[in-house]
């Protein structure tokens, strides 16, 4: 069933529509200026940023400023500094008469949607945006009814900066994005669940619309038996502590050598009581609470299943449904059909299964949905190489979390159902961008 399309959604779309060509004819000179006038409107709404992140969701100060402030901008600048190459025509040998010519020349998509998530609202909508921009596109902006008050300094940043015809922000509940999903884009970037994933997908088929997906999975943590279980240990605590656990690319569960276990569990309880607690009450200040009552009762639902079936709570194991926060939690004694292996966690939640031969591992991550990262603690390349020639992920970090995501020089993205396409410095510009077929003919 259509939805109705609301007048002035449908105006702005046309208007995007008539001036998009306008827009792609831009130079890079241009492009730049408005990329920089972008970043001094993030830059100058700072606190108002972190103050309306920080009413949404209860982050900590500091991880606002990181990601959705000092993160946004060095996205703003990355396209800044570098747009003037990508958009450079790539010349390409001729293989039917050498004295012809040929190249790639990039050239925006035109219209496009953005349709930003609740964990990272104003990181993980702006970064996007300021690809589009760089590409030459125009651009209707979505952020999640879960993060009102981002929403409306966001728009209050969008509307300084771009006219509606190039850049309009739309607050509202889901219907808004619903509605949104009825105009034909040409490209829509979509940030967020599986299950909304493929809603998101069916939507753009309509329009045979390109799309881009980031969405998420369960992101495995496979513990070589030649690891530092404590500098393992101390990386899980500090992730499953950062957002509360909130991130598409968390680690959602763990593999570890049977005779290790008992050091990882003692490691971990170590560290996030180092990290959160003093005189044994947790710094709330220092962790996220869960987003909203229904996610905190699902999280909640999916420990009290793996209790029931037998699961043993290592570390944590409190809930607080007062004011949403679920303390860090090692489980161990977990088994696959408890619920809490079946479903994306993203929570502090963190099941701990035990292995003798690294092919059990393998085998159980090759047997399921392909994750959007990948965590790999060993120093030696066999064991490197095995579980990267047996299993399949959107990226992967070896000795870490995160850094396959921190890295710009690297795409990031999932494949099948934890996403599709891929974007982050020159991949963000290709994935708003048409590599465009052109071939000269010798005159």
């Amino acid at each position: 069933m259509s939805i109705a399309i609301p007048a002035d959604m449908q105006r702005i779309f046309d208007a995007q529509v008539a001036n998009q060509w306008k827009v792609k004819a831009t130079t890079a000179e241009e492009r730049k200026a408005k990329l920089t006038k972008f970043k001094n409107a993030v830059e100058a709404h700072a606190d108002d940023i972190v103050a309306a992140v920080r009413q949404d969701t209860r982050k900590p100060i500091g991880e606002i400023n990181t990601t959705e402030v000092m993160g946004v901008m060095g996205n703003i600048q990355r396209n800044i500094d570098n747009v003037e190459e990508w958009m450079k025509p790539t010349e390409v040998a001729t293989s039917m008469n050498p004295a012809d010519s040929a190249m790639i020349v990039p050239e925006a998509r035109g219209v496009c949607l953005i349709l930003g998530p609740w964990n990272f609202p104003l990181g993980l909508t702006f970064g996007p945006l300021a690809a589009a921009i760089a590409a030459g596109n125009c651009c209707m902006v979505k952020l999640t009814d879960l993060c009102p008050a981002t929403a409306k300094i966001a728009g209050v940043i969008i509307r300084e900066v771009f006219d509606e015809n190039e850049v309009a922000l739309f607050e509202g509940e889901v219907e808004v994005a619903q509605a949104l999903l009825e105009l034909p884009f040409h490209h829509i970037f979509f940030t967020g669940s599986t299950r909304v994933g493929k809603i998101v997908m069916a939507a753009a088929a309509k329009n045979l619309a390109s799309v881009t997906l980031e969405l998420g999975g369960k992101s495995p943590v496979v513990i070589g038996k030649d690891a530092d279980i404590e500098a393992v240990a101390a990386a899980l605590a500090n992730a499953k502590q950062f957002n509360g656990g909130q991130a598409c690319i968390c680690p959602d569960y763990v593999f570890v050598p049977t005779d290790k276990k008992d050091a990882l569990v003692e490691a971990f309880g170590r560290h996030v009581a180092a990290n959160l607690y003093e005189g044994g009450e947790i710094n709330k200040e220092a962790i996220a609470q869960i987003v909203n009552d229904r996610n905190f009762s699902r999280v909640k639902g999916l420990l009290d299943d793996a209790i029931e079936h037998g699961a043993k709570v290592e570390v944590g194991g409190m809930t607080e449904e007062g004011d949403l926060t679920i303390h860090p939690t090692m489980l161990t004694d977990v088994t696959p059909e408890m619920e809490i292996l079946r479903e994306e966690i993203f929570a502090p939640l963190l099941p701990v299964m035990t292995y003798d031969d690294l092919s059990e591992v393998t085998d159980y991550i090759a047997a399921r949905d392909k994750p959007l990262a990948l965590y790999i603690w060993s120093k030696d390349d066999a064991t490197v190489d095995s579980v990267l020639s047996h299993t399949s992920s959107g990226g992967v970090t070896i000795n870490g979390v995160f850094s396959h995501y921190l890295e710009n020089n690297l795409p990031f993205g999932g494949v099948n159902q934890s996403g599709m396409g891929s974007y982050h410095g020159y991949f963000g510009f290709k994935a708003f961008s048409h590599e465009r077929a052109v071939y000269k003919h010798a005159a």
